[in-house]
């Protein structure tokens, strides 16, 4: 990937410019839920795909280590906080983000709010068969949404055209690409100039949920902020994310607020 350092970052939150906050030397849109959906709704019809990509601790640590991939983040049209760890580092920072945006509740959301518009939603992501099950899931969930396709994320970079046509084709207005971090945004910067939905969306484990294969943590623990503990217990192949990741995390933001770096 080429480096993108000189690229221009321009929100299209209105008040983006006015409250933005910076983590880790990655700039997120700091809006509540209604907020960001509200910003996302004025993509439908704009003739262009928006970049919305919804970051934690997991992504801006690798970010940390990746300066093309946090200019990736960077070059997004709407970027979101997901997670206890970025709550954690807003509130340090003075400035705590007002909703937990992640995507497995969020992207439900935007699919009911481009319903009455007739935006169709493409599903990209998960092993042959999942994106397809999930698809069926999530019209029960959004009673009338139309699925305009899906397709799994088991594909080579040389195959991108192949599916970004496939996706053209299917009138899509809504994207949701699962593919996890880093993949599914630098696939979805890559090809967005080629796309023509309004909305791409990175959603991580959203089709697997979707489909069964995974499971989300209780609601009592997603309010405590500690969703991450089910999904190490469910998931123990993700150890290093959380044993490793969080405290790692933790102590890359102290030591960035303690040199009074974004």
């Amino acid at each position: 990937m080429m480096p993108l350092q000189g690229e221009e970052i321009v929100s299209r939150n209105p008040d983006g410019a006015q409250d933005g906050l910076r983590i880790l030397g990655v700039r997120f849109d700091r809006l509540s839920r209604a907020e960001a959906l509200r910003t996302m709704s004025t993509a439908f019809g704009c003739g262009e795909a928006w970049k919305v990509y919804i970051v934690n601790a997991h992504t801006l640590n690798l970010a940390c280590t990746n300066p093309d991939y946090r200019s990736v983040l960077n070059a997004a049209d709407l970027l979101l906080n997901d997670g206890s760890g970025v709550q954690f580092a807003s509130r340090l920072a003075g400035r705590p983000f007002y909703d937990n945006l992640v995507g497995t509740d969020l992207s439900p959301q935007l699919c009911e709010i481009g319903l009455p518009k007739g935006v169709g939603v493409f599903l990209l992501g998960g092993r042959p068969g999942v994106a397809g099950r999930a698809a069926q899931t999530l019209r029960r969930r959004v009673p009338g949404l139309e699925i305009s396709g899906s397709h799994h994320g088991y594909f080579s970079q040389e195959e991108d055209d192949r599916v970004v046509d496939l996706i053209n084709r299917s009138g899509a207005g809504i994207l949701l690409v699962a593919f996890g971090n880093p993949l599914q945004e630098l696939w979805i910067h890559r090809n967005a100039p080629r796309l023509r939905c309004d909305i791409c969306i990175g959603v991580g484990g959203f089709i697997d949920y979707l489909s069964g294969q995974t499971r989300r943590a209780p609601s009592w623990m997603r309010r405590m902020g500690i969703e991450w503990v089910y999904i190490l217990w469910s998931q123990p192949h993700k150890w290093r994310r959380y044993v490793l990741g969080n405290p790692l995390f933790v102590a890359r933001v102290l030591g960035a607020h303690l040199r009074g770096e974004p």
